[in-house]
């Protein structure tokens, strides 16, 4: 007697499956290393001319984006063999280390005040130059032969705007002193978007999900208080899930830290996936799934620290994931991204021990 085997699932298929919280061939298994991660599994036998996702056999966003920054002068200030400062589109002048996973040291703003902000609003026009045709065509075009997640790159809120035109310190005064100021802050960011992924869904793109990066916690807490959230940021990012689903499209946020405290409000306005829930930071990803796991799809979750323990990592896989994999609605990941603390043999092992613990 002969048996066919099972055709596995596309990324799309398996993520729309997942998505709607119904169970796929296997739980979908999407992340990001760093830059010195993939260095060091080139040198342990990843080629250098592979996809680390196709090496592994794992799934992959294909994301379209576009660029609405107010397009201040890029130049460099100084630059050494360990570091570069240079200004930004954004009127930021930072200090990029050459360490391949370093972060900028912020040294400079220009977006500052009220009168700062308006000259840079003027700056963000709407222009189709802005919508990276050839590269949004490319992604756009092997997606869709591949079967893959096309995603569209949003950027707005508290965390763009505070870490990458203004600062922190100011965005939180400001936040105080000066809300309406704020409000126009993050809704122009948001129009800007809205009116630039209009331009290409009038091409003819169609999008399976809208993302962005909104970091609104760090260890244990959040950056404001869940009044404020609700006051400022809430109805920003409800508009934009409202475009998502007017457009046939799920919303994904991205916020880093413990947002504990507003996930209630991200459900109720109808954000469809939560990422990356940093266990380290005192995300509780099962307790999320028991109370909101059929509204609510959850992407990542494992604890990044045990990664390069691979004893301690493949113990918390399976005690973790055939919890948050029930019923679908669950995405396999680190809780934020994968160290270079991560050998390409701990990492063949978890991605491995995933594919059966994460199977239906």
């Amino acid at each position: 007697m002969f048996f066919l085997k099972k055709k596995e699932l596309t990324t799309k298929e398996r993520m729309s499956l997942i998505m709607q919280h119904k169970e796929a061939d296997r739980i979908p298994i999407i992340d990001n290393p760093w830059n010195g991660t993939i260095a060091r599994w080139r040198k342990e036998g990843l080629p250098k001319y592979k996809s680390w996702s196709k090496y592994f056999g794992v799934d992959s966003f294909n994301p379209i984006s576009i660029d609405i920054s107010p397009r201040y002068p890029v130049k460099v200030i100084e630059e050494t063999k360990d570091y570069t400062i240079s200004t930004s589109p954004w009127g930021v002048t930072m200090k990029q280390f050459k360490k391949a996973d370093s972060t900028p040291e912020f040294l400079d703003f220009t977006v500052t005040s009220r009168d700062e902000w308006e000259k840079a609003k003027k700056k963000m026009d709407v222009n189709s130059n802005r919508l990276n045709l050839i590269s949004n065509k490319y992604n756009y075009i092997r997606a869709k032969r591949e079967g893959g997640w096309i995603s569209a790159q949003f950027w707005f809120g508290f965390d763009v705007a505070h870490s990458w035109m203004m600062g922190t310190e100011n965005m939180l005064i400001l936040m105080y002193e000066d809300p309406e100021l704020v409000q126009d802050i993050y809704n122009t960011y948001l129009d800007r978007c809205i009116a630039h992924f209009d331009m290409l869904y009038d091409k003819g793109y169609r999008f399976d999900e809208i993302t962005w990066p909104d970091d609104m916690g760090y260890k244990n807490t959040t950056f404001f208080s869940l009044d404020m959230y609700r006051n400022l940021l809430k109805p920003v990012h409800a508009r934009a899930v409202k475009w998502a689903h007017d457009h046939g499209a799920y919303a994904r946020l991205h916020s880093c830290g413990d947002i504990m405290t507003f996930v209630p409000d991200l459900v109720e306005i109808g954000i469809d996936a939560l990422n990356p829930l940093e266990v380290k930071a005192g995300m509780e990803p099962l307790k999320i799934k028991k109370e909101f796991g059929d509204k609510l799809t959850l992407h990542g979750g494992i604890n990044a620290v045990l990664w390069d323990d691979k004893e301690a990592i493949i113990a918390e896989i399976e005690r973790v994931v055939p919890q948050l994999k029930e019923n679908g609605g669950y995405i396999f990941s680190s809780d934020h991204s994968i160290p270079n603390s991560v050998s390409l043999d701990n990492f063949k092992t978890i991605i491995d021990t995933v594919k059966v613990v994460g199977k239906y």
